[in-house]
């Protein structure tokens, strides 16, 4: 798992309850993975998030399995 993606996301005390966040962003990795989960594609988040890279979508993923281990 690359290291470059997972830096991706960040865990900041007072932004977004302490959750792990897309780039500093009020974006949380659950947001992400719910969009997955209800079936949005790549695509559809990209277009609904304008500021989100395919990247972040992959860091989410990355997270969540180094998150399940």
């Amino acid at each position: 798992m690359s290291q470059e993606l997972l830096a991706r996301i960040t865990v900041e005390p007072d932004k977004m309850g302490g959750r792990p966040c897309i780039r500093r962003m009020r974006m949380r990795v659950m947001d992400v993975l719910d969009m997955l989960a209800e079936g949005a594609t790549r695509s559809d988040i990209l277009t609904s998030y304008p500021e989100l890279e395919d990247e972040d979508i992959s860091a989410a993923l990355a997270y969540a399995s180094r998150a399940t281990e």
